[in-house]
């Protein structure tokens, strides 16, 4: 399974992102249960809706799906767990 997770936003408005392959990991079966819990939470209120200034928004993705795009504010447990172990571990690109 392929993660990618951008963060965009916040004061100086730059873009962050990440890709965790869950092939070969020990802990893969967490990952892929963060990021089907993360998905199926869906997609916060629109931009217009929830926006924060300065605030972040994430977008997640697995295996080149649409995925969910979310605020900071919105981030289900679930959605922000995922995002922070990404751009923790994951490999920046």
């Amino acid at each position: 399974m392929h993660i990618e997770v951008t963060r965009s936003g916040g004061f100086a408005g730059l873009v962050r992102r990440a890709l965790v392959d869950t092939d070969g990991l020990a802990d893969a079966e967490e990952w892929h249960r963060l990021a089907e819990a993360a998905l199926a939470d869906g997609a916060g209120p629109s931009q217009a809706d929830s926006s924060v200034r300065d605030g972040f928004r994430y977008e997640i993705a697995v295996d080149g799906s649409p995925g969910v795009e979310v605020g900071e504010q919105d981030l289900t447990p679930a959605q922000r767990d995922l995002t922070a172990r990404a751009l923790a571990e994951g490999t920046r690109l």
